[in-house]
């Protein structure tokens, strides 16, 4: 009960209107999918050849495919066309989540890292997301971190988290100011 009043107090005046993700395996399509199951708009940039790890990502995504373009550019327009960046992850950056977050330095977006093994209770982390997407007035989220070969809990723990930014009473709170 604590925890969920929480989470109410500080999701009060948040602006969040949408996520963005790339649909690539793990943290990215965790995030589209916890947006997806509580009916929050989403949406992102996705690989012209609409693949990921194991294969080509599903159409219930609703991704814009950017022709010709690879995971750097996808990458990069996600970064651009959001407000800020949500980087969900265990371990140390690297690969595509390093490069996201180097990204969001270049371009001068605001940027946070949640780390599992510091925080590993989703609602915990939601409440730091929540947090960050209040003091920068970010209406559109991405959300990156690690693909499910490079962290098998990455999915569970972005749904989670994003699952708690965006359910219901949190949007319905947003609505209200």
């Amino acid at each position: 009960m604590e925890v969920s009043y929480r989470m109410s107090v500080v999701a009060r005046s948040v602006s969040l209107k949408r996520i963005v993700s790339g649909g690539q395996t793990g943290v990215d399509r965790g995030a589209l999918d916890a947006a997806l199951v509580s009916g929050f708009e989403c949406g992102g940039w996705a690989p012209g050849d609409r693949m990921a790890e194991d294969g080509i990502i599903p159409d219930w995504y609703p991704l814009t495919i950017l022709p010709n373009g690879n995971y750097r550019q996808r990458a990069r327009l996600n970064a651009v066309d959001s407000d800020g960046t949500a980087i969900l992850y265990e371990g140390c950056l690297s690969g595509g989540t390093r490069h996201t977050r180097d990204l969001c330095e270049l371009l001068n977006r605001p940027c946070i890292l949640i780390s599992a093994r510091e925080t590993p209770d989703p609602i915990v982390a939601a409440a730091a997301v929540v947090k960050f997407i209040e003091e920068n007035n970010i209406k559109t989220l991405n959300v990156a971190g690690p693909r499910a070969s490079g962290w098998a809990d990455g999915y569970a723990f972005a749904f989670g988290v994003i699952g708690q930014v965006t359910k219901p009473e949190t949007v319905e709170l947003i609505s209200t100011r």
